[in-house]
Formats: C-alpha cells, sequence, structure tokens
C-alpha cells in the first residue's frame, strides 16, 4: 500500500548522502545553531520543490509509453548512479547566508539549491514511474529529512568525518545503478 512512498523515501535518502544541500545543512546549523528552523526551513522547501518536480513528473509520464517509460527510468537512474559519483562542493557564494533569520534563510537556500540537483531528478524520475503523487512527494520529503536532520543536529561531528561521506556516495551509485539496470531489463517496478 505504501510502496511508493517507502520507495521515494530509500531513493532520495541515499541519493541525499553527500549531497550539496546535506552540506548547506552543515554550514546553516554552524552559522544559525537553531536547529528547530532550520530543520522546519528544510521541510517546507523539499514539500515545495518536490512536489512541483513529482508533477512534472507525473505529467510527462501520461504522455509516453510504458516500454518508453522504462527506458527512461532505467536510463535515468543508470545517470544518477554516475552523478552521485562525482563529489558535490558548495561554492563561497553558496555558503553566504542572509541574515533573513534561520527559517527563512534555510528555506530559500534549500528550496534553490534543490533546482536541478540529483534529488530532485530522482523525485521526477520516481513520479514518473509510481503514484500516488502525494506518497512520492512526501517520500522524497521524509528521504531528505532523514538525510539532513542528522547533519543539523550532528554538523560539528559530521564535518569532522565527511570521508565518510565519500564510502556512501560510492554505494548509492551502486544502488541507483542496480535500479537502472533492473528498470532496463523490466524487472523493477
Amino acid at each position: 500500500m505504501f510502496d511508493t512512498f517507502l520507495i521515494s523515501t530509500g531513493v532520495v535518502a541515499i541519493a541525499e548522502m553527500g549531497d550539496k544541500t546535506q552540506l548547506l545543512s552543515l554550514i546553516l546549523a554552524a552559522r544559525f545553531r537553531r536547529p528547530m528552523p532550520i530543520i522546519a526551513g528544510i521541510f517546507v522547501a523539499t514539500v515545495l520543490n518536490h512536489f512541483a518536480a513529482a508533477w512534472i513528473g507525473q505529467q510527462v509520464a501520461g504522455l509516453i509509453s510504458a516500454d518508453v517509460l522504462r527506458w527512461v527510468v532505467g536510463i535515468g537512474f543508470l545517470a544518477i548512479a554516475c552523478w552521485a559519483l562525482i563529489p558535490d562542493q558548495i561554492s563561497e557564494e553558496e555558503s553566504q547566508v542572509k541574515p533573513y533569520g534561520a527559517f527563512i534563510a534555510t528555506t530559500i537556500a534549500f528550496f534553490f539549491a534543490e533546482i536541478g540537483d540529483k534529488t530532485q531528478v530522482a523525485t521526477v524520475a520516481l513520479a514518473l514511474k509510481y503514484s500516488p503523487l502525494w506518497q512520492v512527494v512526501m517520500g522524497t520529503t521524509v528521504g531528505m529529512m532523514l538525510a539532513n536532520v542528522p547533519a543539523v543536529f550532528l554538523g560539528n561531528w559530521i564535518s569532522a568525518r565527511m570521508h565518510l561521506l565519500q564510502m556512501v556516495r560510492f554505494v548509492a551509485a551502486g544502488i541507483f545503478a542496480l535500479i537502472g539496470i533492473l528498470a532496463l531489463l523490466g524487472i523493477a517496478g
């Protein structure tokens, strides 16, 4: 019954490991030292961004055949696997936080940081394949929260161990590649 929700949660939680928005969580936590407004901002930005991405994905899904959809999803996950191998970095300009308060700064920064990000692309791919829309959006949002809330609370501890995130990137790439291959073979979903 909640397969779509669970798949969406797992895919995005894995994709978010070592992502620039996770790095942004660390920066915001160090800057504001107010975890609850930061977490609320991450949640609001993710719901808005991923709803738009999932809605677009479902609109496109109605326009293409099941065979084409299988290839699009399979190739999409293979592309995300390759993308996961590239370490994200935040430029000095992106790390500048405006003095609007923790919640507003986080909401704005996260919404824009997610545009074109691999978790947003994964959300589009998930919405192409799965429904209902609300389960995709809430699943991807919960996945983002699972990856980012610990970064907010444990910012200093995590930032001292960033090398561990490299290993997670390789595991995530392998999982995405497997999902992509299974989708291309018509086994997944």
